[in-house]
C-alpha cells in the first residue's frame, strides 16, 4: 500500500471572530456565535454556554493547524445547546461508518424481531466490524430498503455507490452526526426506543482495538457509543491529488449517561504515508488527527471530568 510524504497545508491564523448574538427577550439566553478561518475554510461554533463557542473554535483550529491530513467536524451538545461545523458538507467515502446506516435499515424493515442470525450479523458488523456479515445484511435488505431508511431519516446527502460497494457510499460529518441525534433522541418516527436502544448498545460493545478516535478524552463516567471506519483508496496509479493511496479515517461517538448528551463526528482524508514506510504509518496519522480534535472538544464541554491535556 504505497503512499506518498505528508505535505503540510497552509494556515489562515486568523483570530477567533466573536459574532453578535442573535436578538430576543432580556430574560431569554443569548445564543453566541465563534467563527476563525482555517485552511480557506470556517471553523464555525454556537452555544448558549458563554464563551464556550469561542473556547471550541480556537482549541479547533489549534489541534489541525499543523495537520496535513483534509478533515470535516461536526458536533452537538444538547445540554449547552452548542454546535460546530467545519466543512461539514464534504463528501467521503463512508468506509465501515455506513455500518450503522446498515442496521438502521435492517431493523426499519424488519423492528425488534430480528431473527438469531440476524442479530449475529448485526452483531459482527457493528461490534467486530466485519465486513463480510455486512454485505451479507446489504444483500438481505437491498438497496431500496436501504434508501427507504436514508429517506425515513432525513440523510439527503448521503447517497450509497451505485456499484454496491458499501464502503464507498458518500456521507459527510453534517449527517453523520445527524444520525448520532436520532439513535440518541426522544423522536420515535423513524426507530422506536427498542431500536435506537440496540443500534447503541452494539456501539458501545465496539471491541477494544476498534474504540480509538473521537472517544479519546471523554470523560472517564461517559457512556461512549463508537463507530470508526478507515480505508486505503487506489494502491496502484494515481486517480487525482487526494486519491493517491492514501488513507480515509473517521469516527463518530455519542456520549451520553449521567449528565452527558453530546455527539462527535471527525472525518479525515489525504493521510499520507512516507515513501518506504509501513503502509500503516497513514491510517495512524488519520487517527492522531481525529484524537486532537476530540481530545480538544471533550476537554472544553468538560474540564472538570476531561483527563487529558490540550494538543500541542
Amino acid at each position: 500500500m504505497a503512499v506518498f510524504g505528508a505535505v503540510v497545508l497552509a494556515v489562515a491564523l486568523n483570530p477567533v471572530i466573536p459574532l453578535i448574538p442573535k436578538s430576543g427577550p432580556q430574560h431569554a439566553p443569548r445564543t453566541e456565535h465563534a467563527a476563525q478561518r482555517l485552511k480557506g475554510r470556517t471553523v464555525e461554533c454556537t452555544s448558549l454556554r458563554p464563551g464556550l463557542a469561542q473556547t471550541l473554535v480556537r482549541h479547533m483550529v489549534k489541534s489541525l493547524e499543523r495537520r496535513s491530513s483534509r478533515v470535516s467536524i461536526a458536533l452537538y451538545d444538547r445540554n449547552s445547546h452548542t454546535s460546530c461545523t467545519y466543512r461539514a458538507d464534504v463528501h467521503y467515502d463512508s468506509a465501515s461508518t455506513v455500518k450503522p446506516i446498515v442496521l438502521g435499515a435492517l431493523l426499519l424493515a424488519r423492528g425488534s424481531g430480528l431473527t438469531v442470525e440476524e442479530r449475529s450479523l448485526a452483531r459482527e458488523m457493528i461490534v467486530n466490524s466485519d465486513n463480510d456479515a455486512t454485505y451479507a445484511l446489504w444483500d438481505l435488505l437491498g438497496a431500496e430498503r436501504i434508501q427507504d431508511f436514508l429517506d425515513r431519516a432525513g440523510l439527503e446527502d448521503t447517497s450509497l455507490n451505485e456499484a454496491g460497494f458499501m464502503g464507498l457510499t458518500q456521507i459527510t460529518a453534517r449527517e453523520q452526526v445527524k444520525l448520532l441525534q436520532l439513535l440518541t433522541g426522544a423522536d420515535g418516527s423513524v426507530l422506536g426506543m427498542t431500536e435506537r436502544s440496540y443500534v447503541l448498545r452494539l456501539m458501545r460493545e465496539v471491541q477494544d482495538d476498534q474504540r480509538w478516535g473521537t472517544p479519546s478524552g471523554a470523560p472517564p463516567d461517559a457512556v461512549v457509543q463508537v463507530k470508526n471506519g478507515w480505508l486505503q483508496r487506489s494502491e496502484k496509479g494515481v486517480r487525482s491529488s487526494w486519491d493517491r493511496g492514501d488513507w480515509k479515517v473517521h469516527s463518530m461517538s455519542a456520549i451520553t449517561g449521567r449528565s452527558y448528551d453530546y455527539g462527535l463526528v471527525v472525518m479525515t482524508e489525504n493521510n499520507r504515508v512516507p515513501e518506504g514506510a509501513s503502509p500503516e504509518v497513514g491510517c495512524d496519522y488519520g487517527m492522531e488527527t481525529i484524537e486532537r480534535v476530540a481530545r480538544a472538544v471533550h476537554r472544553d464541554l468538560h474540564p472538570t471530568e476531561a483527563n487529558e491535556v490540550h494538543p500541542a
